[in-house]
């Protein structure tokens, strides 16, 4: 019979409901004590969460679960938030701890304790257990009935050492459970995506210090990076923190300004009046006055013309732009957030840029890595992907121990470059989660993506014949393949016939045999690879 695994509980110190002096404390329900009073749990090691301030009290807690159970070993973790009823914080302090703890769900079983700690605590809680950032069950510990002067059932009252109830979120029969959380989820959940799930240090300082702003003032933000590092999604967090905040309550709009030229940008942007150009039928009201009293993000902002650029400067500065074809001004008040993943600075010297436009919006500039920067973040986003797919399509699809093994070895392999980083990323994810008819990514689907993505991120070489005769399948073979295959397709493009190519291929190997039939060896190794003397002779 195999050994039972070690259960390990993680808590919330409680001030309240864990504290009691003297020996008057065990006339009492203490929800951390009396976890450890349960004869059905062996816990074999209890994670104390606290703040620094309460260290006295947990160690006088810690002592007393000692002597309820010898054998638990107790461990106390600091974990600071300074007002615990802010989502924000406590989730983000929860988060940070369960992104650090050193998981062994192979070797342990884990309960997270959701009895102490304020409402916001618990629900937080529940939400990074339910999302498996804590790969446990929960347990809910609740004090014992009082027993009255006529019972004759022993010397301890039954509510000092309570009753408990383990729930497995996994399990259909707590679905019900889950969904009561959905209100107060729904209340946080605009905090709650203030924060990026990161195991980056670099980029968690820079998030801290992006959020520090959005929450501070309403000046213009510069979000730089290459295409695919987040920007798009960084701009939404900041929009929903200040609406979280009640700093903005108008809608969030956004353009990519690549995708306008002309009188189409500036009727995009600021809007027209009927008859301002060929084709303006109607009146347009335009993004900017959308987004009065909300946020603009415009990505890509130095694609913009020069007219349209001094234009945005004016309403950014005055709240106010004339739409075309207009001769009274339009009021809005919204915060520009600005996107590039080009250096403005050069294309102010290159004329491209306005100095005036770029000196404006560029008091808070912010520049996100790309993925190959932030490859710890690589594991993280990939259940984000799962789950996204999961989502959208309705159909849950997890990688099996060895996929995802193989895949996080080649995410974080030097020569994994990840161009379109995050974009890269997603669709890969999704490429899999599509061929995963059984509901599992195994190794060979990884091994194809991986492939795919090799080929996807390798430098056309227009020398390389492989290209003409396999297009994208070139960059799915291993480079021992790609060079042999490579020469041979030089040979055969400079010979006149089949055989001519064999003979010149084999030319040494041709001579021990008593029969040669160099063609037919020349096609059955084109055909391992789908091809044939036309496709490779012609190309």
């Amino acid at each position: 019979m195999a050994k039972p695994r070690p259960l390990v509980a993680l808590g919330l110190l409680g001030p309240n409901l864990d504290a009691g002096r003297d020996q008057k404390r065990w006339n009492r329900w203490r929800p951390s004590v009396g976890l450890h009073m349960q004869d059905d749990l062996q816990i074999s090691r209890f994670e104390m969460l606290h703040q620094r301030r309460f260290d006295n009290l947990a160690e006088g807690i810690a002592a007393d679960i000692r002597q309820v159970s010898p054998a638990t070993a107790v461990k106390s973790r600091h974990i600071e938030f300074a007002d615990p009823w802010d989502f924000e914080e406590v989730y983000g302090a929860l988060w940070g701890f369960a992104s650090g703890y050193p998981w062994k769900p192979d070797e342990e079983d884990y309960l997270v304790h959701i009895t102490t700690g304020t409402h916001v605590a618990q629900i937080c809680l529940f939400l990074l257990t339910e999302s498996r950032h804590f790969p446990a069950r929960l347990v809910q510990t609740q004090p014992g009935a009082k027993r009255g002067p006529g019972d004759n059932v022993g010397t301890e009252p039954a509510s000092v050492s309570g009753t408990h109830a383990v729930i497995d979120l996994d399990l259909s029969k707590y679905d019900k459970l889950a969904s009561r959380f959905a209100e107060e989820r729904a209340a946080g959940a605009a905090v709650l995506t203030a924060g990026i799930p990161t195991r980056n240090p670099a980029f968690a300082t820079l998030i801290a210090r992006v959020e520090q702003v959005a929450a501070a003032t309403r000046a213009p933000i510069l979000l730089g990076g290459p295409t695919g590092a987040g920007k798009t999604v960084l701009a939404r967090r900041i929009y929903e923190l200040k609406k979280s905040r009640n700093l903005v309550d108008g809608p969030f709009v956004e353009l990519n300004c690549a995708t306008v030229r002309g009188d189409a940008a500036g009727s995009a942007l600021f809007g027209h009046r009927k008859g301002a150009f060929t084709g303006a039928v109607n009146d347009r009201e335009g993004l900017l006055k959308r987004a009065d009293n909300g946020v603009l993000f415009l990505d890509e902002i130095g694609e913009l013309g020069l007219d349209e650029q001094a234009m945005l400067l004016r309403a950014v500065e005055d709240k106010v732009f004339l739409p075309l074809g207009a001769d009274k001004p339009v009021l809005s008040d919204f915060q520009l957030i600005a996107g590039s993943n080009r250096d403005l600075r050069t294309a102010v010297r290159e004329g491209r840029f306005r100095e005036d436009l770029l000196a404006r919006i560029d008091l808070w500039t912010f520049t996100l890595p790309g993925l190959a920067q932030r490859r710890e973040d690589i594991e993280p986003n990939l259940d984000y992907e799962l789950e996204r797919f999961a989502r959208d399509t309705g159909r849950r699809v997890a990688l099996n121990r060895e996929a995802r093994e193989r895949f996080l070895r080649f995410a974080d392999a030097a020569d994994s470059t990840w161009n379109a980083n995050f974009r890269d990323l997603g669709s890969a994810v999704t490429r899999m989660a599509t061929l995963a008819t059984s509901g599992r990514i195994d190794e060979g689907l990884v091994r194809e993506e991986i492939a795919r993505l090799q080929g996807q991120w390798r430098p056309v070489d227009e020398d390389d014949p492989l290209v003409a005769v396999l297009g994208d399948k070139a960059g799915q073979l291993d480079q021992f393949d790609r060079v042999q295959l490579a020469e041979v397709v030089r040979v055969c493009q400079r010979s006149r016939s089949l055989s001519d190519a064999g003979r010149t291929l084999f030319a040494v190997s041709r001579l021990a045999r008593k029969t040669a039939n160099d063609a037919d060896r020349l096609q059955k190794y084109l055909a391992r690879f789908g091809l044939d003397w036309d496709d490779v002779s012609h190309a």
